[in-house]
């Protein structure tokens, strides 16, 4: 079954699919086509954990009743720096949107149009 990722470096996010019984290596080679950055140099983090890439995504907790397409699961990415060590995880947040407008607000809760 496929699993569904988003995968967070800093501002970027890349929100793909695999099968859940994939080897986490070729993960990072698919992620290595996107960023252009070889699967020697990633680091990805799920659950604050290093994953393993011997492991398949399914050894590492991510399988298609945990990672769904409506909600997908987060997996962090760092890159090796010059000087050989990887950099710290770095993910930015997302900003929040604008609150709904009153009359929306009426129409979500009721499904209505208010009266005139």
């Amino acid at each position: 079954m496929d699993a569904f990722m988003m995968i967070q470096r800093k501002k970027l996010t890349i929100f793909t699919d695999a099968k859940d019984n994939i080897l986490v290596n070729e993960l990072k080679k698919i992620i290595g086509c996107i960023i252009k950055v070889a699967p020697a140099n990633q680091q990805l983090y799920y659950k604050d954990e290093i994953m393993d890439e011997t492991k398949t995504l399914t050894e590492c907790g991510l399988n298609s009743s945990i990672a769904k397409a409506q909600s997908p699961a987060t997996i962090g990415l760092a890159v090796r720096m010059e000087n050989g060590e990887f950099e710290p995880l770095e993910m930015v947040p997302y900003s929040l949107p604008p609150e709904l407008p009153y009359v929306m607000k009426n129409q979500e809760t009721n499904g209505q149009e208010p009266p005139m």
